[in-house]
């Protein structure tokens, strides 16, 4: 991402995060961060289209360590899923590492939110009390579900309204094909992907973090910070 568009996005959050600034003053301030990385994207993708060398298809391998490591895996795939990422989960000691497939802006702006979202997550955690009669563990896998699950359909709808703002169905196609050429590049390296099993979750957060998700900044990373280890037990 640009400097500039990178700019502008950090200044939007820093007014929203500002105490002085009301709750919707600090929505309205989100939802233009989140709109501008969306419009990034579709921008990136109409320039490929003209010119594929300023943005070829590509690969990284992200590595997500324990504690939570199979729920911050979850919301890795929650944030590349709608921003036309593929990724394959791969175990590596005590945690994953997360092969991503996309496009080189794609890959990036994941990346972005991935770390952003991490911290925030990890705040969001350190807030809610577990109930008494609950294990701690099996509450924070749940709101981190939850929180996941809520991040992805906001990010979704980003995405659409952006393609929408941008010329709708010749601009969809454009995309589509992105998709699917992501897809390809991910079936030549693993043609044999088994899905993995849905998982059972028992604990009672999951609506508190959905709650979080919906009040998630969708707009960039914190600096300075790698919060891949960031969520306590």
């Amino acid at each position: 991402m640009s400097e500039a568009m990178l700019s502008k996005v950090r200044k939007l959050l820093a007014q929203a995060e500002d105490p002085a600034c009301t709750p919707a003053e600090a929505a309205a301030f989100t939802a233009k961060a989140t709109e501008l990385i969306a419009r990034y994207g579709v921008d990136r993708a109409l320039l490929a289209a003209r010119d594929p060398a300023t943005d070829p298809v590509g690969d990284r391998v992200v590595e997500v360590v324990a504690p939570y490591a199979r729920d911050k895996a979850g919301l890795l795939a929650a944030v590349a899923d709608p921003l036309r990422c593929r990724c394959v989960r791969r175990r590596s000691g005590n945690g994953f590492a997360m092969h991503l497939f996309g496009f080189a802006s794609d890959l990036e702006r994941v990346d972005l939110l991935f770390t952003s979202l991490l911290v925030q997550a990890a705040h969001g955690l350190a807030g809610v009390p577990v109930p008494p009669e609950e294990h701690p563990a099996a509450f924070r896998r749940s709101w981190l579900a939850g929180f996941a699950q809520v991040v992805a359909v906001r990010l979704r709808t980003a995405e659409e309204d952006a393609a929408a703002d941008s010329g709708g169905s010749s601009v969809a196609l454009v995309l589509a094909d992105r998709s699917d050429r992501v897809q390809r590049r991910l079936a030549e390296v693993y043609p044999r992907l088994r899905t993995a099993a849905p998982r059972r979750l028992a604990g009672s957060g999951f609506g508190s973090g959905a709650e979080a998700g919906r009040r998630a900044d969708l707009g960039g990373a914190r600096v300075g910070t790698d919060p891949r280890q960031g969520i306590e037990r």
